[in-house]
């Protein structure tokens, strides 16, 4: 099992290794079971957080099944259902919350939740949560930034298909009621999400805008845009985790099965160290390589005074003789003394 030796989440900018959070959503497919079995699949594959939603059916919408209460987008994988029946279906029923958030404590792991109304901020508040999460498609409910702000606790915004500016008031909303850190997360609030439109290039450029931790909230398909965006400088990774996908759910299509969250972890980890720092020069590991470049070496038996020329004189391994560049400068020149073949070519090799 893969573990971290530190389970706190924040401050992130401590942090050597990206942060990654296994989002439950509706993976549970209705089950308490399944969901305590996706606690300990997520703790398996070595991920750091377990974050669920917190709403119920009502709290997010009426119980209407006509006209904009039907999800209208045929591309979407809920094309035709009413939004009330894809919430009931897909909510964590609250009193799991708690048997959730204890077995991921037992296991050793960070439980948080994304709350959806100012309700569900207060449920959290009595589960004692360590931080927050806000969905993309709340960025713009700033009463209910300002509350989860208020509890003066560290606070995660995604920000799928929002401005700058609603991004900006977003931010601002959750400084000045309290918030002691912001991270905001690039996202494609689409379900799955295409790569070509992940835009990952604005992490480094979010960063510097906002002032804060950026990471990535991912709805593609497999792994390769959540080890880039480490490679771009995401400090956190957010991805939907099911036991199979075979076994269908809400989610189940943009969600990685253990195995395939494992290895998100581990690569992910690797992209954050090969950033290391700027650097031209060979490190203390390359330094032994060095003699395996090329340099020039006498390839046939030579006698006093014999010139060196292309024909005993060649580019070769290893690196003990005089750097290739200078072949113009030795040849025509004449060898000292008795010259054997494989002798690496000095200056004082010659007269």
């Amino acid at each position: 099992m893969l573990e971290r030796s530190n389970k706190s989440l924040f401050p992130l900018s401590t942090q050597k290794e990206p942060v990654v959070i296994a989002e439950l959503s509706g993976n549970h497919n209705r089950s308490l079971e399944r969901a305590l079995a996706i606690v300990d699949a997520a703790v398996d594959a070595g991920v750091d957080a377990i974050k669920l939603q917190t709403y119920t059916a009502d709290t997010m919408t009426l119980d209407i099944r006509e006209g904009e209460f039907l999800i209208s987008d045929p591309k979407s994988p809920w094309y035709g259902r009413s939004l009330y029946d894809l919430y009931q279906e897909a909510h964590t029923p609250w009193e799991w919350h708690r048997p959730i958030f204890e077995r991921a404590k037992e296991r050793g792991l960070v439980a948080f939740s994304t709350p959806f109304d100012v309700t569900a901020v207060d449920f959290l508040e009595d589960l004692d949560v360590p931080c927050y999460k806000i969905a993309s498609f709340e960025i713009v409910d700033l009463p209910l930034i300002r509350k989860v702000a208020s509890t003066r606790k560290p606070m995660i915004i995604s920000t799928g298909m929002a401005t700058v500016a609603e991004i900006d008031e977003a931010v601002r909303a959750a400084r000045q009621a309290g918030c002691p850190e912001i991270v905001l997360l690039k996202c494609t609030s689409t379900y799955p999400a295409d790569p070509a439109e992940s835009d990952l290039l604005t992490i480094p450029h979010m960063r510097e805008l906002f002032g804060c931790e950026v990471g990535l909230s991912d709805h593609t398909l497999g792994i390769g845009a959540a080890v880039a965006a480490v490679a771009l400088g995401a400090t956190v990774i957010e991805k939907h985790l099911t036991l199979r996908r075979a076994d269908g759910g809400v989610d189940a299509a943009f969600s990685l099965e253990p195995h395939e969250m494992r290895q998100l972890v581990e690569e992910s980890r690797r992209a954050r160290q090969s950033l290391g720092r700027v650097r031209y020069a060979p490190t203390e590991r390359e330094r032994g390589s060095l003699v395996l470049r090329r340099s020039l070496y006498v390839v046939q038996d030579l006698e006093p005074g014999d010139a060196l020329t292309e024909k005993n004189v060649r580019s070769i391994r290893p690196g003990y003789g005089l750097p290739p560049k200078y072949l113009a400068a030795v040849l025509g020149r004449r060898v000292r003394a008795p010259v054997r073949r494989g002798t690496p070519v000095a200056w004082d090799l010659t007269e």
